[in-house]
């Protein structure tokens, strides 16, 4: 499944950020990520998709979690994560709601993963797609992903590879064998 395979209208895309923004004030009341009745919901939003909601206060990143798989309604996901990233994130104190202010929230719609066929650093340079692919790499329980949205502050592949292989515990510098990598894209808003 592509990106384009389901653009959601300005509706639903309406109805997923107002859940979200829901989910983070209804965590800072109760401690607990928002129930959701699915009967609210169109039946394209009950698709089990899976989403990261980023929060970001003043253009930094305040929290960011989500799924990689598929496994819940979109509706469930986007909810669980928009709670997660504001309260759960181990980078982040949990949000307080003085900073709801200057708070921006973005939500990525992943397609499913497509596994890449690399066997160097090299080979894997020269098959991602700057701007678009989110990249995820995998050697044992050590895992990570940079959305799509990270070519943003790391537009240059070699320097995008460096810090995902970081981020996954990895040595930055070569290439481990047995290196699983996958590719997705996002529909964002």
């Amino acid at each position: 499944m592509q990106s384009n395979d389901y653009l959601f209208t300005d509706a639903e895309r309406d109805q997923l950020i107002e859940l979200a923004w829901d989910s983070v004030r209804y965590g800072l009341r109760s401690g607990t990520a928002q129930p959701v009745d699915r009967d609210a919901f169109q039946s394209e939003l009950l698709q089990n998709l899976a989403s990261f909601v980023s929060l970001h206060r003043h253009g930094n990143l305040r929290g960011c979690i989500g799924t990689l798989e598929a496994y819940r309604p979109l509706v469930e996901d986007v909810s669980a994560n928009a709670y997660a990233a504001a309260f759960l994130d181990p980078r982040f104190e949990s949000l307080q709601e003085h900073e709801l202010g200057g708070l921006d929230l973005k939500i990525s719609v992943l397609t499913p993963q497509e596994p890449m066929s690399v066997a160097t650093e090299q080979d894997l340079l020269s098959q991602i797609r700057p701007g678009t692919d989110g990249i995820v790499l995998e050697l044992g329980v050590r895992k990570a992903t940079f959305l799509p949205a990270v070519w943003e502050q790391l537009p240059d592949p070699v320097d995008f590879l460096y810090e995902l292989k970081r981020k996954a515990g990895l040595d930055p510098v070569g290439w481990e064998p047995g290196i699983q990598v996958f590719r997705y894209t996002t529909v964002e808003f």
